[in-house]
Formats: structure tokens, sequence, C-alpha cells
């Protein structure tokens, strides 16, 4: 049987996130995950996919769960929540309406189908649920840098994956009815390999969130699912049976009672 085309791209980028240049991205996804899951209440959560970075690690629901498309080749350390479920992402064994959280972490860009995932997700979502989604910037140095890799042969990361853009995302969850509450963008260095030039940019950090925020490599996009709410309609009113019930105004009583003894 023939595995779905995600598997070999997104297993690609864990190796990759163990890099220096993963570690950075790592290391300011799990800061903002933290800050965001938090404060997420419900019951069930998941995170689909990446068991590198610890998305649920910070939120304090009763019911955590991670899932991947295979199961760990080592064993995984204290820290990392266990996959308990291996599954094609493009089909969530979840059901419907069973979930108050997800997280993506960078599935969508490896998916081979990215709507279907997220209608996935939006199924199984309760309403009001939330989703947090992990992704490259296309408009940033490295989404540049993944280009040029292309073009000639030495990869920054893992080819196999199509950056999203936030607006195009957007787009997307909107035809879902996911609102998005808003957007986060982190890790402006440029496309360095080495820890030693990461730490020399690191001032680029505090400048790209105040010049150029919308330049970072990695986002965050946080949205809920809406349902629209159901209207309730009471009896009919008729003109008639409006004016019966309401009665004679005021005034026109007493212009009556002026004309009868007049």
């Amino acid at each position: 049987m023939d595995h779905p085309p995600i598997e070999k791209s997104i297993i690609a980028l864990g190796p990759w996130l163990e890099t220096p240049t993963g570690g950075y991205v790592r290391a300011w996804q799990q800061a903002r995950l933290d800050e965001l899951t938090a404060d997420i209440f419900g019951f069930n959560a998941v995170q689909i996919g990446l068991p590198q970075i610890q998305a649920l690690q910070a939120n304090r629901m009763p019911n955590k769960w991670l899932t991947d498309t295979q199961m760990p080749g080592k064993v995984q350390s204290d820290r990392r929540a266990p996959i308990v479920v291996v599954h094609d992402f493009a089909e969530l064994p979840f059901a419907s309406q069973s979930l108050d959280l997800v997280v993506l972490p960078h599935v969508l860009e490896f998916a081979a189908e990215p709507h279907q995932v997220l209608r996935e997700v939006e199924r199984v979502l309760i309403p009001e649920g939330q989703v947090i989604i992990c992704g490259f910037n296309p408009a940033s140095l490295w989404g540049l840098r993944q280009v040029a890799g292309r073009l000639t042969g030495a990869h920054f990361m893992p080819q196999d994956g199509e950056f999203i853009s936030v607006p195009r995302l957007k787009d997307w969850l909107k035809l879902l009815n996911m609102e998005v509450n808003r957007g986060h963008f982190g890790c402006y260095a440029p496309p360095c390999t080495t820890e030693k030039w990461l730490k020399r940019f690191a001032f680029m950090e505090k400048a790209g969130n105040r010049w150029w925020p919308y330049l970072g490599a990695v986002y965050m996009v946080h949205a809920f699912k809406r349902i629209r709410g159901m209207r309730l309609i009471g009896p009919v009113w008729t003109k008639q049976t409006a004016t019966a019930r309401q009665g004679v105004p005021a005034t026109n009583k007493i212009h009556r009672q002026k004309n009868r003894n007049g």
C-alpha cells in the first residue's frame, strides 16, 4: 500500500528542526505556542504531526493527544507527548465536533491536499473551537532562499514544502467559516545555517517586530470556528392584530370624546 505524499515530506522536516536553524525556529514557535495555548480551555486538544514541537505542553485541558503519520523510530524523551494515533492527515480519525483545539505545525505546506486537511479540521472542531496553524512565510528572506535553492539545487530546507502566504491562508479559512483572531510573525534573521551567525543577527528580532513585522520567516495564525446563530422566529403578527392588541392611542381617545360632547 502506497503512503500519501505528505509522509515523506513532513518527515524530512523533523530532522531539519534538529539543526541550528531548525532549533532557532522551534524556540520561537514554542514560546508563541505556550502563550497562545495556556489560556485556551476545554476538554480535548490535538497536535497533528511534528512531535519535535511540543505544541500543547502549556495547555491545561484534561485530554491532549499527538498524532503523526508513523510511530517514532526511537524512544521519545519524557518531555514529549506520546504519539497515540497514526493516520493520514487528510482523514482525521475523530468524531465530528469533538475537539476544542487543533494545532497544525507546518502540516498544510507539506500536505498533498491542504484544503482537505483544513476541511477535516473544521469538521472535528466544536462550534467556537480553535485552530492554530504554523507555517513558513513566502514573503521573507527564507522564502526567497527556498526558491533559489530549487533553482540551484542547494536546498536550505526540505524541498517538497510549498510555502503558503498568510492572505491565502486567511481566504481558505474564511471559506470554511473560520474567523482569524490574529497572526504572529517571527524569526527575522537571514537564512543562516550556523548558530554563530544566527546569534550575530539576533538584533534583527526586535527590529523586525517593529519595522517589518510581516516579513518574518515563520508565522502563526490563530482562528475560531464560527457557527451562524439560529434566529428565533416568533408568532406572525398582522397589522390588524397588532392594532387590536395595542388599542387606540390616548390622544385619539381624547379627540373622540371631544367630538361626542361637542
